[in-house]
């Protein structure tokens, strides 16, 4: 079976905009969280991304034509962005990595995955979208350009109720006061309703349906362009002649479009000039382990030599924010809250992790040399039980499958990297996890460290694991003995906390269970000197 190292490696995380800032930080014991001000005054913490994007400017000037960075930086959301930064960095660890991908064609994949998709940029989009529906409501409702509204309000009394009841219509705002429900509700389905009955209206669309109407004549190349043109002048003249605001439908941004879930696997792929499929494997928390899996499954088929694996996260926003305080399980008190603690909640954070991984024995006869440590196997299953709340049998046949297909037994796991979100879980996940594992497993838990991206936190933690046991060494955690919660005391000796923890093995493993209840678990092996050629 081909053995799978990892060759290059790049991270975007709270107060961390690159991995060589990421593992300095995670010598120290600390948090990397801070205040959320997208509401307002709170107690919310959370984690924001600590990114330039023009950091690689130059890296992607000296490459491709003078206008493609001021595209990328003005199409792209911070999510493509994100994920764009950490794939420049993981080509920066291996010199001459970049051509071999590219040289690779289709034998070279990207599977790059997303949580939550691009919430700031959608939020933002929406709501240009939504104030230009309410101007263009509220113009064709002015009576110049609407009859029937005329009529109305030239009307008194019984002869408005009259009219209302015949046409259907909701209630008059005047009305509002008397109604159990705001004016601004009732103001927004007045215009909604009678814009649909404007005659001012139907004349202006039937004057665009002819410009719309033309077709492209001629040389088909010289025409679109001609008549792309051609189209916008006579639009801009029958809106100038109506006085008519932007139309809702040209207040959409496309940028939508390109910040779909797949554009940053599509980027990756554009810039890295690789020709491989370019997919996003939508996981919730599972996200990483899902796209390494699909990469080890690919190069254990023969289908790659190569992927380039990871997940991106936008920044923390109030919809995000917002959407985990509502499903109970964020914490809202202004401290940290950490996994086997107070089981408060866990904190949103945002960014990117990438990897490159690939054939071992055909990279390492390249000259290129591992990362980290080296994956033995990536298994994946679902509760099918409950949307949120992990159950026992999946993440446990998660880890038993693992296991078996690594060919390692439970009490040669040195360490194990929990998923542990600081909520009530946190004891249920160790109870079952201890099922497995002897006493000498030592366990981490580092969503208190720099919060829970949606898909990129098991990116975070599988690095944070390999740059510290790679060396022999389990990095700190911010987590003293004494705020190890009552009931998880008895077991704070298998926990790691604020200080390093030298380990002596070689096998490693970790779990995450995502909404939905998919568990993507992961075991991996220190490098031994004389198993894998001369680099």
């Amino acid at each position: 079976m081909k053995r799978i190292g990892i060759f290059g490696w790049g991270t975007v995380a709270p107060k961390s905009p690159d991995i060589r800032t990421f593992e300095k930080n995670l010598q120290k014991a600390t948090n990397w969280l801070e205040p959320f001000s997208g509401f307002g005054p709170s107690h919310f913490l959370v984690g924001a991304p600590e990114f330039n994007f023009s950091d690689y400017k130059s890296w992607i000037e000296d490459r491709f034509r003078p206008r493609r960075y001021s595209q990328l930086d003005e199409k792209m959301g911070n999510m493509v962005k994100y994920a764009i930064g950490a794939f420049i960095q993981a080509l920066n660890q291996n010199p001459g990595i970049e051509e071999l991908l590219e040289s690779l064609e289709t034998q070279a994949h990207v599977y790059v995955a997303t949580g939550l998709g691009d919430f700031p940029m959608h939020y933002e989009k929406a709501l240009a979208y939504y104030k230009a529906q309410k101007r263009w409501n509220r113009f064709w409702c002015q009576e110049e350009h609407h009859s029937e509204l005329a009529v109305y309000r030239a009307a008194q009394g019984s002869e408005r109720k009259r009219i209302l009841k015949d046409v259907g219509a909701p209630p008059d705002p005047k009305d509002a006061d008397s109604l159990d429900v705001s004016y601004e509700d009732v103001t927004e389905s007045w215009f909604a309703f009678w814009v649909n009955r404007s005659d001012g209206l139907r004349n202006y669309l039937d004057e665009l349906k002819k410009i719309e109407a033309q077709d492209i004549g001629g040389d088909i190349e010289a025409g679109k362009f001609h008549l792309i043109r051609h189209k916008s002048a006579a639009v801009r003249k029958l809106n100038a002649k109506y006085g008519c605001p932007t139309e809702p439908w040209n207040a959409v941004d496309p940028n939508l479009l390109w910040n779909i879930p797949n554009i940053p696997a599509a980027q990756i792929s554009m810039l890295g000039r690789i020709t491989g499929p370019a997919v996003a494997p939508v996981a919730a928390c599972s996200g990483f382990g899902t796209a390494l899996k699909m990469a080890v499954n690919a190069i254990r088929l023969g289908q790659a030599k190569a992927a380039v694996v990871g997940a991106t996260d936008p920044e923390p926003h109030p919809l995000s924010v917002g959407a985990f305080y509502g499903a109970r399980v964020l914490s809202h008190d202004g401290r940290v809250s950490k996994p086997f603690t107070g089981l408060r909640g866990t904190h949103i954070a945002g960014g990117a992790c990438i990897w490159i991984v690939g054939d071992a024995e055909y990279f390492m006869q390249k000259g290129f040399k591992p990362l980290g440590l080296e994956i033995l196997s990536v298994s994946l299953t679902s509760d099918a039980e409950h949307i949120i709340t992990p159950s026992r049998e999946g993440p446990l046949t998660a880890i038993q499958q693992a296991l078996n297909e690594a060919g390692v037994k439970p009490e040669n796991v040195e360490t194990w990297d929990m998923h542990a979100t600081a909520t009530p879980g946190d004891w249920t996940e160790l109870q079952n996890t201890l099922e497995v594992f002897p006493g000498n497993t030592k366990f981490t838990a580092r969503k208190g460290t720099f919060g829970h991206g949606m898909s990129v936190c098991g990116g975070w933690e599988l690095t944070a694991q390999h740059i510290g046991f790679a060396k022999g060494k389990l990095l700190p955690i911010d987590l003293g003995e004494d705020e190890v919660h009552d009931q998880i005391r008895p077991y704070h000796h298998c926990l790691v906390r604020d200080e390093p923890v030298t380990m002596e093995g070689d096998i490693a493993g970790k779990i995450n269970m995502g909404v939905g209840g998919i568990n993507a678990c992961v075991i991996c092996r220190k490098w031994q000197k004389g198993s894998h050629p001369k680099y």
